[in-house]
């Protein structure tokens, strides 16, 4: 039996993407999603990943024409449609530039439109007609009922869901948040820069944390996860799993992050109006370590130099201060560098698909420097950054005082900086780059960079 579109109500869930509403349309008329679209005039086409196959986060834009037809075909009333569909009225030049009363529709990605995109639970969505993709933030990924984890939706990967049922403290975190969220409000704060801040402290650990020997809770949740398996392909399960299993401990850090305690522990540990340079024993790395369950953190966070944490940090301190000037980014506790942002899983997938089609092009560094002078490297710079930092809001008092505190900061980021490319010089040459060319990058004869890597040698020795 054939229906004609329009007789079956197929109600959209609330955020739902128009071109997964079409779908699910469709699918309720028996219909190929192909032959449903014939209903409007398309001005370009649709999406796709760089190495072929349809984007699952594929959105669809509608002129006036072109959703008073879905309007008819889904069975309710435009307003309801705007209510829930987060792309509804948002047109283009495309659609604008053709003829009146003609249905026109164009395409786009998702997280252009109204942020990120995420499969919907399909234990949810069987009795509406199939799965549907919709607009969710990364804090509202738990299906409660079904214990599932949804993933984004605009990656090259065939999975929807990962399984937390085995990990409920997932479950319990996403809860939580509500109350976190709430408390962010209450101090002016936003929530959703709150938990961008946070998700980027706690992604940089991630990374880290392959050489974190004391780290078991990461590991055992991610097995959990996989299936059992997640030794089988861990550089993919790693991407794919992190959102998932650092969720718990983005909460936590969002939590703490406004709490007024840690920014006095933050102002405490700088020195108040006399800075100094923080180390191992900073209670605030401390209390923050405690507060994720790991108690052996402290010192690891500590000096960890140069990520949102210390950016932070650093305008917590510049407020206590009074220090800086007019209010904007650098005043701005929230505000998230761009190059502080985490990676998302597509961006990660792809690069991880270059690496595997072309071996050592990608992971040429990786391969021939050992992790612990990366990390030395890292960390040189990265301490260099924070003192050069610190010397913001620090230029008032005596003339005597201020100059010589300046000088000995800056003389203490010169020998950081100073060490950071000796340190990258000897990598560069231990991973079998000539000498001649290590020494024109460092523009110095080879002779010299010879005589300054020994030396270097012989002092790490």
């Amino acid at each position: 039996m054939t229906h004609h579109p329009g007789l079956l109500r197929t109600a959209p869930l609330q955020g739902e993407t128009t071109s997964s509403l079409i779908c699910r349309i469709a699918i309720r008329y028996g219909m190929e999603a192909k032959a449903l679209r014939s209903y409007w005039q398309w001005r370009n086409y649709p999406p796709g990943h760089d190495g072929g196959g349809a984007r699952a986060d594929a959105e669809v834009l509608l002129n006036a024409a072109g959703r008073q037809v879905l309007a008819g075909l889904c069975g309710v009333t435009e307003d309801v449609l705007a209510r829930a569909l987060p792309s509804w009225g948002q047109e283009d030049g495309k659609l604008s530039a053709g003829k009146n009363g003609v249905a026109a529709a164009a395409w786009r990605t998702g997280g252009a439109v109204a942020g990120p995109v995420a499969f919907g639970c399909r234990l949810c969505a069987a009795r509406r007609t199939g799965t549907a993709v919709r607009y969710t933030p990364r804090w509202e990924r738990v299906c409660v009922r079904h214990g599932q984890w949804l993933l984004d939706a605009d990656a090259d990967q065939p999975l929807e869901h990962l399984d937390v049922r085995g990990v409920p403290e997932v479950t319990a975190a996403q809860r939580r948040w509500a109350g976190v969220a709430r408390r962010a409000v209450r101090t002016g704060a936003e929530p959703e820069r709150v938990f961008a801040l946070a998700h980027a402290v706690v992604a940089r650990w991630w990374e880290q944390a392959l050489n974190w020997e004391r780290e078991t809770i990461w590991p055992q949740r991610l097995h959990q996860v996989a299936a059992g398996n997640a030794g089988g392909d861990l550089a993919r399960w790693r991407i794919v799993g992190r959102d998932a299993v650092v969720f718990p401990e983005v909460v936590a850090v969002a939590d703490a992050l406004l709490d007024p305690a840690m920014a006095e522990l933050v102002w405490r540990a700088s020195g108040g109006m006399r800075p100094r340079a923080r180390g191992e024993d900073d209670p605030f790395c401390h209390r923050l370590g405690e507060r994720v369950d790991r108690d052996w953190l402290g010192p690891l966070a500590a000096t960890d130099y140069g990520g949102p944490l210390t950016s932070w940090r650093g305008s917590v301190i510049r407020l206590h201060r009074g220090a800086g000037g007019p209010p904007g980014y650098d005043n701005d506790p929230w505000w998230l560098r761009q190059e502080h942002q985490s990676a998302t899983m597509a961006g990660q997938l792809r690069v991880l698909g270059k690496e595997k089609k072309a071996p050592g092009s990608g992971r040429m560094w990786r391969a021939a420097v050992p992790a612990e002078q990366r990390t030395l490297i890292t960390r040189a710079i990265e301490s260099a950054e924070e003192q050069l930092l610190q010397l913001r809001g620090v230029q008032t008092g005596p003339t005597a005082d201020v100059a010589r505190q300046l000088l000995r900061s800056l003389r203490h980021s010169a020998g950081l900086i100073d060490n950071a490319w000796k340190r990258t010089a000897l990598a560069a040459a231990n991973a079998g780059i000539p000498l001649e060319e290590v020494a024109r990058w460092a523009d110095m004869t080879p002779d010299a960079l010879m005589n300054m890597l020994t030396a270097g040698q012989e002092d790490s020795g």
